[in-house]
């Protein structure tokens, strides 16, 4: 058992407990949050002296151990660059936990995410929620599949449409090949239940759990044209969807906002590297929750470190987001809007003993890291 005493506590499910303690079972999970918690017989108790303690970090869309640190070609195992549509993909059969990006992450606070195929194709497979802490990712593993990556934009039309002549050349042809996919998909599920025992379609097989509604489409989109094109066709097949990066979401929020989906928004911090990013800012996270939209905040690994998702929230609320909300949007919120928020995400009875405690505010703090980092009740990082 593991009790974390005289802590000022963001529960992330209630309000801030000043002096208040965490107390996590053998098990892994937390057993009770609160004020003048005694430590039981044998516990392990760690003494906060009054800094910050949060439930640990959590980013809704990442490549984190898809694309090794410092592997150049080798470590970039998050495109299968040789058809548009690769829906039988699987993230947790690229994932290299060994990768150093790992004890980065659990340094800066991160504990889970959610983490698969990049965007070059216009379906490229399922994403994973895993723990940033383990050597085997089977062993990580929070839910898979998660969700099905499909990307909207220049991406696709850059991998396949320039000098190889290939489908998507176009925004039509992005949307065109995902429909197609989807129709056919619809069509090869309704014959395996209506026992019209079709050929055996990996592919197809993969689409399945979306059209069930069992996992979203994750759809890549910057621009707004994009974004609402992915709306557009998710309602057509009325599947579930999330929309990632969301760059131009404040432009069109109060068209987000009517169809009451989540926005999971980043990677802003850098540079606009190509032209749907020109209005990359860091005050959309606050436009769009102003406007009733609700927020993640991503780093979209390695585009941004992992390490770095509290600066990025830190960044935001200079830019006009509400502090609280801002912790909301690395918290909570992205635990919520990937189906994991059972989990992950707060603390609260009942669940993972994913805990940070920090050396300063990293939202108001620059160079802030954590000072102890406990995932599943054990301590995977601690300042030594």
């Amino acid at each position: 058992m593991l009790l974390i005493k005289n802590g000022y506590i963001k529960t992330m499910a209630g309000p801030d407990l000043d002096n208040g303690s965490v107390l996590i079972g053998d098990d892994g999970k937390i057993a009770a949050v609160g004020q003048n918690l005694e430590a039981p017989a044998g516990c392990q108790v760690i003494d906060a002296q009054g800094l910050l303690v949060t439930p640990g970090c959590v980013d809704a869309h990442c490549h984190i151990g898809l694309d090794n640190e410092g592997m150049g070609w080798e470590g970039m195992d998050y495109n299968e660059i040789t058809d548009p549509i690769t829906p039988h993909m699987r993230a947790i059969d690229s994932i290299n936990p060994l990768d150093e990006a790992f004890g980065l992450a659990l340094q800066g606070g991160v504990t889970s995410a959610c983490t698969g195929p990049g965007s070059a194709n216009v379906v490229g497979g399922t994403f994973v929620a895993i723990k940033l802490s383990g050597k085997r990712v089977d062993k990580m593993i929070i839910k898979n599949p998660l969700a099905m990556k499909c990307a909207f934009g220049e991406n696709p039309k850059r991998c396949y449409g320039q000098g190889a002549k290939r489908s998507p050349m176009t925004r039509m042809g992005t949307a065109a090949l995902l429909r197609e996919v989807l129709f056919k998909a619809k069509r090869y599920m309704e014959d395996k239940e209506n026992d019209k025992n079709p050929a055996f379609d990996m592919k197809l097989e993969a689409m399945i759990p979306v059209l069930k509604g069992e996992i979203p489409l994750k759809a890549h989109a910057h621009r707004a044209d994009d974004i609402l094109t992915a709306i557009r066709i998710a309602k057509e097949f009325g599947v579930k969807i999330t929309l990632d990066h969301c760059t131009d979401g404040a432009l069109i929020a109060d068209e987000l906002a009517e169809e009451g989906l989540s926005a999971f928004v980043g990677p802003t911090l850098g540079s606009k590297s190509k032209i749907e990013l020109r209005n990359k800012s860091f005050t959309t996270p606050a436009v769009l929750h102003e406007a009733g939209v609700p927020i993640s905040i991503i780093t979209d690994a390695p585009v941004i470190p992992l390490q770095y998702l509290p600066m990025c929230a830190g960044l935001a609320v200079n830019s006009g987001l509400d502090y609280e909300e801002a912790w909301k949007a690395i918290t909570i919120n992205p635990a919520v809007q990937t189906g994991i928020g059972d989990r992950v995400g707060s603390l609260e009875p009942g669940k993972d003993g994913d805990v940070v405690i920090w050396t300063a505010d990293p939202l108001t703090t620059v160079g802030a890291e954590a000072f102890t980092t406990v995932v599943d009740g054990k301590i995977v990082y601690q300042v030594q």
